[in-house]
């Protein structure tokens, strides 16, 4: 058995990421008893039992954003996220039935009104860590890479690729602890966050070779146009011009790991079954759904 191996794995999955997928990709046929769409909740459900059934999870936590305007990131910068439309009512309503289901299943729920759901991730994997805990983080967003240390992993479910700290490189073009840096130089277009301008994905990958982090790139401004690097000396007057808004812009990009958490080692706790069984019934799911969420919450499942 490896080092890696026998640290006990904690999953960690971001939640509204298959939540949208299954939004986007289900069809629109699945309603629920009152005549609202519940094709992303299906959907959701569908790809939680295929995780449980992949993996046989003894720790772990399903993180919700719930801090749609909310958040401590807006007040540092009003502007967050402000470009995206809120989510329409049919689907905030799922949103509700997919949380509602984890818990009834026995899942530690992650959501909080000032935080994020990578915040979150990023908070219980932190704590976790000193409790002899790795972390897989379910979910293909960038920004969660800048998670991950030796021993954890990442992995992207929907097309079932994993990878390390040591290969966020080869994915990102820096390494996991500069992701946050080379987001608030590049900005992040899906949360509306700007970045320096006329630095693009190639020129802060660079640049954080070169200068290690954004502080040492800011602190040693003058060695930029001597760098092998087109425009390099345009760079530099941008990167003067824009240095607070680059600070700025890093706090936005760095994952919080201080948000409020319950007690606990996120260990799948007891079932629901009443509240499993009112779902199934709201939610209109089929038999073989039902028998499938039941064997998972280790319930019998009896047909009427």
């Amino acid at each position: 058995m490896t080092a890696e191996t026998s640290v006990r794995p904690l999953h960690l999955v971001d939640a509204s990421m298959y939540v949208f997928r299954a939004w986007h990709s289900m069809p629109d046929e699945f309603r629920d008893a009152d005549g609202w769409p519940a094709n992303a909740v299906h959907g959701f459900a569908r790809f939680l039992l295929e995780l449980l059934d992949r993996t046989k999870p003894q720790h772990i936590a399903i993180a919700f954003d719930e801090a749609l305007d909310s958040c401590f990131r807006n007040a540092l910068y009003p502007a967050y996220k402000a470009n995206r439309d809120p989510a329409p009512d049919e689907l905030k309503r799922q949103f509700a039935h997919c949380k509602a289901l984890c818990i009834a299943l026995g899942f530690a729920v992650l959501a909080h009104n000032d935080y994020e759901a990578d915040d979150l991730i990023g908070s219980a994997l932190a704590r976790q860590r000193a409790h002899g805990f790795r972390g897989v983080i379910v979910s293909a967003d960038k920004d969660l890479s800048q998670l991950l240390i030796e021993g954890d992993e990442q992995w992207d479910y929907a097309r079932d690729q994993r990878w390390t700290a040591s290969g966020v490189k080869d994915r990102h073009g820096v390494h996991a602890h500069q992701i946050a840096d080379y987001l608030a130089l590049t900005g992040d277009a899906v949360d509306n966050i700007p970045g320096v301008p006329g630095v693009g994905a190639k020129t802060a990958a660079v640049l954080l070779a070169h200068f290690g982090t954004l502080d040492a790139l800011l602190a040693r401004i003058d060695e930029v146009p001597y760098l092998r690097l087109r425009g390099a000396a345009g760079i530099a007057v941008k990167l003067r011009e824009h240095r607070e808004q680059a600070l700025l812009w890093r706090q936005l990009t760095t994952i919080a790991l201080n948000a409020p958490l319950d007690d606990g080692h996120f260990v799948r706790g007891n079932a629901d079954a009443a509240m499993l069984a009112t779902l199934c019934e709201v939610l209109r799911f089929g038999p073989m759904t039902r028998r499938r969420l039941h064997a998972a919450a280790g319930l019998e499942y009896a047909t009427a």
